[in-house]
């Protein structure tokens, strides 16, 4: 009874996710090609990633998994059958690897993705959106993360082509970097979900 129960959360799990791709163009793609042999289950599953990937960009494989509730090797099947068949695409990110939906997202927009997924790079661009030139320190103090741990992702940000650090912190192409967490708020968390609420306000128009 207990196996069955969890079978029909799993099954609930992931045709929730595939909704939330349902709008996408990808939608439903995650099964094209599959073998007739291959069950709902697997349909599912294929569908729930592409479903989840186009609404949570540049997550990792080990976030796929386990919001999805998938095993590892499971996982790992999908995934690849997507990415052989040009439904998505991934790129290194440390000991990462994030997945896109194909032929979305620049190169720029794959790295600013990337760093938007971790905590403190998030919440320093989203700062630094809101106050352009915000110093490291008050970063670290609105972070609650040391001086130290600031600079270092400065620097990272700095050499990934995302922040400039000349006269003072300031994101680099900010409307795209801001377009990014208003488009998928959602996905990122409350202080996204709160800058998208207030985007309007830092959008200028100086001709």
């Amino acid at each position: 009874m207990g196996d069955r129960r969890i079978d029909e959360e799993k099954r609930a799990t992931l045709r929730r996710f595939a909704a939330l791709g349902a709008a996408s163009p990808l939608a439903g793609l995650g099964a094209s090609g599959s073998a007739a042999a291959d069950t709902d289950t697997t349909s599912d599953a294929r569908d729930a990633i592409v479903g989840y990937v186009t609404s949570t960009p540049g997550a990792h494989f080990s976030k796929i998994r386990d919001d999805l509730g998938l095993g590892t090797g499971e996982t790992q099947h999908h995934l690849g059958r997507l990415v052989d068949g040009g439904v998505l695409v991934f790129s290194r990110d440390g000991d990462y690897k994030r997945f896109f939906a194909a032929d979305r997202f620049s190169a720029f927009e794959k790295t600013a993705l990337g760093y938007l997924r971790r905590r403190t790079p998030r919440g320093m661009l989203i700062e630094l959106l809101r106050d352009p030139g915000t110093s490291g320190s008050t970063l670290a103090d609105r972070l609650d993360v040391s001086r130290a741990t600031v600079s270092g992702y400065a620097r990272e940000l700095d050499e990934a082509g995302l922040l400039s650090r000349d006269d003072a912190y300031a994101v680099e192409r900010p409307e795209t970097v801001l377009t990014l967490v208003v488009r998928y708020a959602d996905s990122f968390g409350p202080e996204a979900v709160s800058l998208a609420a207030d985007a309007d306000s830092l959008v200028r128009y100086d001709p």
